[in-house]
């Protein structure tokens, strides 16, 4: 049986009367590429932040390799091992892309200048940085920016990576290329959570679903199961043919 990673039991937020997230449970288990999905003001990012420690939940807890962290800051999650990245990327324009990656180095795995600048060079390797690393980020295209993003994250060390709308505003080819990435991070011992509305990256890349809808968990299994149940279908899915 694989090892549970990521378990949250019973986890609520509500930001007055708006429960964004209501009585939710998932585990997420070693090497899994999860998908979180769901309509929008589903609830996929507020449970996201408060895993992640940008929100405390209203109730509830959060277990990562069974430490309970519910209500740790953001900082401390992200020493504990979990990282992410953002739908809207969020670089130093002003920084080189090397710079960028070197400060989740420095910041997150708490690198000596030196060690962050080579373990900045090998991870924009990993990641197949097309561009020239003295590269400042404000000329970046959105592509490199992502990877840069996602280098900035392995760089602190993580195990367990978020990644947010991943495939927003990439083309065709270049959301295969990101496909293969992801792939490749989770064979490196990474495992990862995807909130995305993608549903061509999801159904390529994801072992297991989770489906939120109004903030409360619709179904949780393997893709071929999830995309027939009926109540996901008629929330999300709609009619088309996703499998």
């Amino acid at each position: 049986m694989a090892k549970q990673v990521l378990v949250t039991e019973s986890v609520s937020k509500h930001f007055g009367g708006l429960k964004a997230v209501n009585n939710v449970s998932i585990h997420v288990e070693d090497g899994d590429i999860f998908g979180l999905i769901g309509p929008n003001g589903a609830g996929k990012t507020t449970l996201q932040n408060v895993i992640a420690g940008t929100y405390a939940p209203t109730s509830g807890q959060v277990f990562y390799h069974g430490r309970n962290i519910t209500g740790l800051k953001a900082h401390q999650i992200c020493h504990a091992g979990i990282n992410r990245t953002y739908q809207i990327v969020r670089s130093f324009p002003r920084l080189s892309a090397l710079q960028n990656v070197m400060v989740g180095g420095i910041f997150g795995a708490r690198l000596t200048e030196a060690q962050a600048r080579a373990k900045a060079k090998e991870l924009l390797d990993f990641v197949e940085f097309p561009a020239d690393p003295a590269t400042l980020a404000m000329n970046l295209n959105t592509m490199q920016l992502k990877r840069i993003e996602m280098a900035k994250a392995l760089a602190s060390g993580c195990k367990l990576l978020f990644l947010d709308e991943v495939a927003a505003g990439l083309t065709p080819g270049e959301l295969m290329d990101i496909i293969v990435l992801i792939r490749r991070i989770r064979d490196s011992g990474i495992t990862i959570l995807i909130v995305e509305h993608l549903m061509k990256l999801i159904m390529e890349v994801c072992n297991r679903i989770a489906v939120l809808c109004f903030g409360e968990l619709l179904a949780m299994d393997v893709p071929s199961v999830v995309t027939k149940d009926e109540r996901v279908l008629k929330a999300y899915l709609g009619d088309s043919l996703l499998v």
